[in-house]
């Protein structure tokens, strides 16, 4: 067996991520800063931009990007920065942000467009350094070079893979994530979950990406609720911003599954957000899973809550159930209902899912049409 890790040339966790973002700055003059609105008002994001500045750096602040991008508003964002000229990217968000940014980062032509991207993803190569600061735990889209966005004539998101968008530095400060609503902390976090434990069953899964995802796996079940219930806890949200990262760096050492594969047509069709449509597709796909996987999930449950007199039957059942108990918890949607998706949907889903085969190939049970549209149909 071979296997490969690849990772940001540099990861710094703590708080003060300022301090490191200006030590990593300091040979660029002109830096173009990718953010949202909601995420530009907050104090974290104020503190890193007037860093910055009062260093003397020549920002350009692009703070409009839309949550859960389509690829043609990503193409705007980007056309935009190539005009300012910079020097070095830092972006400053949730995954969509980041997704954006890291774009931007291969994108140095106008020969290169995010279509383009779509089609050949392998067709960019980095020219500017990219810092990623995450603003929330889960995406892990700062350690993966992944980037997401919708293909709206498709009606589904479609991922863009390149190494090349490995960011050069990321700054993991749980001071960023102080003002998170508590919904979007649960389904972020949310997401979180689904990374490890996907990339824990992947049929991909090598010692690295099984190293990151267990580690991962065992900081959010002690870690996730408390972020999501106790917004002050800060020692909690380091803990779950770092297991967002090591969920990152499992995906790209191995990747995530049918959990994925389905929840795309959600976003591209209902826009139901990403971690929210993932964790409606999380319990349907781990069950059916089950039986491929007793196992692996008896091996999580010795991690997270140890039980050694139960069978791995029962172990494997435990598991499943805590995960339930503690998305439903934190008041995480488990029905495509509220959504407006119906029976009638049925069909324009399997035929959407099933076509993501990149992520369908990981599944460590094989996926039929029959078999999504019953995973759908648990969820209506």
């Amino acid at each position: 067996m071979s296997f490969t890790l690849r990772m940001p040339a540099q990861v710094y966790c703590g708080n003060d991520g300022q301090e490191k973002l200006l030590a990593f700055a300091a040979p660029y003059r002109k830096v173009c800063v990718f953010t949202d609105a909601a995420v530009a008002r907050t104090l974290g994001a104020q503190k890193m931009l007037s860093a910055l500045r009062d260093a003397g750096k020549e920002l350009t602040v692009l703070d409009d990007l839309k949550p859960e991008p389509v690829c043609d508003d990503a193409q705007e964002t980007v056309d935009v920065f190539r005009k300012s000229g910079a020097e070095l990217i830092v972006a400053i968000g949730g995954g969509s942000v980041m997704d954006v940014a890291k774009l931007a980062s291969i994108s140095a032509t106008d020969a290169i467009t995010v279509r383009s991207l779509l089609e050949n993803p392998l067709l960019g190569s980095k020219t500017v350094p990219t810092v990623m600061i995450p603003t929330t735990a889960g995406t892990g889209a700062e350690a993966t070079p992944n980037s997401i966005v919708t293909v709206p004539e498709k009606q589904l998101k479609a991922g863009i893979v390149n190494p090349e968008m490995i960011a050069d530095l990321v700054i993991l400060d749980g001071d960023m994530t102080a003002e998170l609503p508590m919904a979007v902390a649960a389904s972020t976090g949310a997401d979180a979950l689904c990374h490890a434990i996907e990339c824990y069953t992947s049929n991909k899964a090598t010692p690295f990406s099984n190293l990151f995802a267990l580690e991962a796996l065992k900081l959010i079940f002690t870690h996730m609720e408390t972020v999501c219930l106790q917004p002050d806890a800060k020692e909690a949200k380091n803990a779950m911003l770092l297991a967002a990262f090591y969920g990152g760096v499992a995906i790209t050492a191995s990747g995530t599954t049918a959990v994925h594969a389905l929840s795309y047509p959600l976003g591209g069709r209902y826009h139901i957000p990403h971690g929210v449509a993932n964790a409606i597709m999380l319990m349907p796909v781990m069950r059916f899973n089950a039986p491929a996987c007793l196992p692996v999930f008896a091996a999580v449950l010795n991690a997270v809550d140890p039980a050694p007199e139960l069978s791995d039957i029962a172990k494997a059942e435990r598991l499943l159930n805590r995960m339930q108990e503690m998305l439903a918890k934190l008041g995480i949607p488990s029905s495509l209902a509220p959504y407006g998706v119906t029976a009638a949907d049925l069909d324009a889903l399997v035929e959407a899912g099933m076509a993501v085969t990149r992520l369908l190939n990981n599944n460590p049970r094989p996926v039929t049409a029959a078999d999504a549209r019953r995973m759908y149909a648990s969820v209506l």
